[in-house]
Formats: C-alpha cells, sequence, structure tokens
C-alpha cells in the first residue's frame, strides 16, 4: 500500500508530539513551535481532516520554570512539575490556534480511566463530541494526580491507544529524529533511514535504545511500541522529524518523508484492542499444549479441561495472560472464574464444573470474544 493510498482513505488523524519537538531541543517552550503546529494543523483541518493532539510537555515545561536540569526522579516532583506546566503547555496551545480562528480543549488520561470500560466509552464519546463541534483535542496523561500503578508510561503509548479510542485512520508521532534507522544516527554516520517498516518485530524492539534526553521519556523502543498496537487495530503509523518546517503538510502530501509502519491485515477490534493493550493482567493461567493449540489454530475458548494452574489471585472479569508449559505469554483475556474458582474445576470437563462448584457462571474460562492472541 502506497503512502497516497494510504492519505485517501485518512480522515481522523491523532497526532503525538513530543517534549524535544515542543522544547525546540531547549529547556522550555517553545512559542515559535506552537505557533507553526497551529499554522499547520489548521490548514489540514481546514482541508477537512480531524486532528486529536496527544501533547507531551508539561513536565518538561515544569521542569524549566522550576529551574530543574533533569527529569524528576520521583511521583510527587513529577506531579508538581507536570501541575506547574500544565498550564503553561495549554496556554501555548490556546494562544497559536486562537490566531487561526480555532478552538482546543484539554482532556487528561490515565490507564485507570481507560481501563474501566464505561469510562473508557464516556471518553471516546466526549472526544467524538469535541470532533464533531470542530474543537481540537489536546491530550496529555494526568501527571499530577497518577501513581506507577495507572501510568501509561510514556505518551507513545498513550496515542496509540487513542488511535483506538477514537477511531483514527492515522497516527503521527513528531519526534527529534528523521525516522526509524538500521542503526542509532547518534552514534554512527553510516546509520540509514527506514522509510517503510511492514511489521515490527520482537528484533527490533530489542535493538531499539532508550532515550538520551534529560527531559523526554521513552526513545525508539516506546515509538516501535505504538506502532505495533496501532498496526493491530488497522492503523498506519508515520514516524518523522518534528523539527522539519511544513513536516505535517509534507505527509498529508504523501510525500515519503519519515518511516511509514504499515498496519496488519487482521485487525483487532475495539473491544479486543482495548483487552490487549489498556488493561492490566491480574494474574495468570498456564494451559496445557492442546489448549493452547485450541487457541492459536482453531480460535476456540480456553475451558476447564486445557488448565493447569493459576499465578496470582483474581476475581471474575478480571484481565489475565495465558502462558504455555514454558512459561511464555500468547494470549489475554477476561476470566469468567476468579483464581480460586479456576484451581477447584482446572482439568475437569465443562459438564463436571457445576457440580463441583455448586454453580457455573459459563463453560468457558474465557470465552473467544473475551480473548485475543498477542
Amino acid at each position: 500500500m502506497t503512502r497516497k493510498t494510504i492519505m485517501n482513505k485518512v480522515h481522523r488523524i491523532v497526532l503525538k508530539v513530543g517534549s524535544q519537538v515542543l522544547t525546540a531541543k531547549g529547556k522550555s517552550l517553545s512559542q515559535a513551535v506552537f505557533d507553526r503546529l497551529a499554522r499547520e494543523i489548521s490548514a489540514a483541518k481546514k482541508k477537512g481532516y480531524e486532528v486529536v493532539i496527544v501533547s507531551s510537555g508539561a513536565i518538561a515545561a515544569g521542569m524549566s520554570r522550576l529551574g530543574f536540569l533533569e527529569k524528576p526522579k520521583t511521583i510527587p516532583q513529577k506531579q508538581a512539575a507536570a501541575a506547574i506546566g500544565q498550564s503553561a503547555l495549554m496556554w501555548n496551545y490556546e494562544r497559536a490556534f486562537t490566531g487561526y480562528g480555532e478552538k482546543v480543549a484539554q482532556v487528561l488520561l490515565t490507564r485507570d480511566d481507560l481501563s474501566n470500560r464505561r469510562r473508557y466509552l464516556n471518553a471516546r464519546n466526549t472526544l467524538l463530541t469535541l470532533l464533531g463541534l470542530g474543537v481540537i483535542p489536546i491530550i496529555n496523561e494526568n501527571d499530577t494526580v497518577v501513581v506507577e500503578e495507572i501510568k501509561f508510561g510514556d505518551n507513545d503509548n498513550l496515542s496509540a491507544l487513542v488511535t483506538s479510542l477514537v477511531n483514527a485512520d492515522l497516527l503521527i508521532i513528531l519526534s527529534d529524529i528523521d525516522g526509524l534507522y538500521d542503526g542509532d544516527p547518534r552514534l554512527s554516520k553510516d546509520a540509514k533511514l527506514i522509510p517503510l517498516v511492514r511489521q515490527v518485530t520482537a528484533e527490533m524492539e530489542k535493538k531499539a535504545s532508550g532515550t538520551l534526553s534529560p527531559i523526554s521519556i521513552g526513545g525508539m523502543v516506546t515509538k516501535l511500541q505504538a506502532a505495533r498496537k496501532a498496526a493491530l487495530f488497522g492503523v498506519p503509523m508515520i514516524l518523522a522529524n518534528g523539527m522539519v518546517e511544513g513536516i505535517i503538510g509534507r505527509i498529508f502530501q504523501a510525500e515519503d518523508v519519515g518511516t511509514l509502519f504499515t498496519s496488519e491485515v487482521n485487525k483487532l477490534n475495539s473491544r479486543k484492542h482495548w483487552i490487549a493493550f489498556t488493561l492490566e493482567p491480574q494474574g495468570r493461567i498456564i494451559v496445557d499444549n492442546g489448549a493452547k493449540k485450541a487457541i492459536l489454530q482453531k480460535g476456540k475458548s480456553l475451558l476447564p479441561s486445557g488448565v493447569l494452574a493459576t499465578e496470582g489471585e483474581f476475581s471474575l472479569g478480571d484481565p489475565v495472560v495465558l502462558v504455555d508449559l514454558q512459561k511464555e505469554e500468547f494470549a489475554k483475556g477476561l476470566s469468567n472464574y476468579g483464581s480460586a474458582e479456576i484451581n477447584k474445576i482446572k482439568g475437569l470437563k465443562t459438564t463436571e464444573v457445576e457440580n463441583k462448584l455448586g454453580y457455573k457462571y459459563g463453560d468457558e474460562i474465557i470465552h473467544r470474544d473475551d480473548l485475543v492472541v498477542l
């Protein structure tokens, strides 16, 4: 699939902007960068595109005002920096877009907001309503209240989850690098840009280095993770250099800039994407080879007869991962039974479950509709 073919089908875009772009690789937010982004995004919007922005920069802005030279190490320090910087971040967006007659809205999210299906749908409805009103949503992780257990971890992965949330057609990540290279361009002059990636592999993620920036989080590895998540939802991703003048317009013109990550053919539906990437597993279920084969090759549900053991404590409806005899994770789903119940009925036939427990929620430990192969 060519870039022109992809762009002809694009209507709604999620655009992630990194801290290094918004600060122009400096310590404080750059008004010139915000003005340029507002100009380019407004031009795209006038051509009929809908744009949702996932923005970094709050902690970086707060660090500048507090005089911090590197990322805060404790959660309270990060939250304090975010609290100070968030208003500066939104003020810059508000000022820049107002000059082009556009309205913006701030939306703060945590993983906890998207882990709850009702709140997930509520966030989705709010964002779609804003788009319908012609408003540009600006999303960031709610760093002022978030704790480690409910963090997305980085805005690259958050942007990939937002593509599923708003049913976007394209994910664009603007960073301070031209795209994905076959080596580290910061360390090797011979590193070459890779214009097209058809599939993100585990080997590619292992090779990817972390960030060297004193203000940003993640690095290339989180961008590869984002590309993989978006691809499973059927959404292509473009990684490009947000420091380059006119880069957004060039992407919409289908120019060969940055790295294009194409999507896989068999995309996950929104609910399965939510299960696979938004929910934190509460435990693990170890299954035998027969159950693994039935799930992977035949698309079957997980039955009690294929269960060998559980790890961790979890309840009815909790997300769990399935592991094989080699303890390798291969699937994730929502359990119809708690761990204590599963340990009582593991290895049994479905007709024996009710006799053992005195009740039965269903024949399956995890129904195939609630099961995602990783």
